[in-house]
């Protein structure tokens, strides 16, 4: 079994010959990594802990250029995928989407934060009309689409509905930055609720974050007994957001999917830890 982190944010520095955007609304990198954290970073801690290889995610204070991304998946064959960041509302964007997948390493999108052409969250494209062409050119082209859905995960339903073929993934279980575990939980019904569409897959690694326990992070357990119980392990993906980590370790992060959850079967374990990844991004 590969075992698959199916997030990290690789990324370079902000400099005058590579400058992040700075409209507000961007939001800003973790402290630790806040110049920076590099492919060969992730490789030496994927190596500590047993992990194969791992999607990376440009994030959005970075802006939209996935070149970083897509050169750190060429110089490690078999170690990098992408799931790229597109602006929608680009006039370039019907264009660029046809092609692409046609990228060498580029899996997907991934949805988050802010674009430069819209003055407001991303979250309030999900239910923008003048975006019907997006999400039907996604599901003819098989793009699978990563969604920081947050507690607007509802949003997702009625996309769905109309695209039974798209590949949508929310991401981080949808939990929120909160004082107390039910809090961070706060759109949890939502999530279930929209299991019902088989399109819709869910990352699930960020629970020890939402924990207040260490390991095995037993508060957390029942809610992700749920989610297992409505997605089914053939619609989770194991992910660390290895940049992101403030409560626990990447080691802590895996053995919990590995060992800690006793309501899982080997075979969920190999699903969630490795073929679903491998199969709806189509990663052998």
């Amino acid at each position: 079994m590969k075992i698959t982190d199916a997030q990290v944010h690789i990324y370079e520095p902000d400099t005058p010959e590579r400058p992040w955007p700075k409209e507000p609304g961007r939001g800003a990198p973790p402290q630790k990594h806040a110049r920076g954290f590099s492919a060969l970073q992730m490789l030496g801690a994927m190596e500590a802990v047993g992990v194969d290889r791992a999607v990376i995610v440009p994030p959005v204070w970075a802006g939209e250029n996935n070149a970083p991304a897509l050169a750190a998946a060429a110089n490690y064959p078999g170690k990098f995928v992408v799931m790229g960041r597109i602006d929608p509302y680009a006039a370039n964007s019907p264009e660029r989407l046809e092609r692409w997948l046609a990228q060498p390493n580029m899996r997907g999108i991934r949805m988050s934060g802010r674009w430069s052409t819209l003055d407001k969250p991303f979250y309030e494209a999900l239910d923008d009309s003048a975006l019907e062409w997006y999400w039907a050119a996604c599901e003819r082209l098989e793009i699978p689409i990563m969604i920081l859905t947050g507690k607007y995960v509802s949003k997702l339903a009625p996309i769905a509905q109309r695209h039974p073929r798209l590949v949508m993934i929310i991401d981080h279980l949808s939990v929120q930055h909160a004082d107390t575990v039910a809090q961070a939980f706060g759109a949890y019904e939502e999530v279930l609720a929209v299991a019902r569409f088989p399109g819709i897959h869910i990352k699930v690694g960020n629970a020890p974050n939402a924990s207040r326990r260490p390991y095995p992070f037993d508060d957390v357990h029942d809610y992700l007994r749920g989610i297992h119980q409505a997605f089914g392990a053939r619609r989770m993906l194991w992910e660390a957001d290895i940049t992101q980590l403030t409560r626990n370790t990447y080691a802590e992060c895996l053995r919990l999917w590995q060992e800690g959850l006793p309501f899982l079967s080997a075979e969920d374990r190999e699903w969630i830890l490795s073929r679903a990844a491998a199969e709806v991004l189509k990663w052998p």
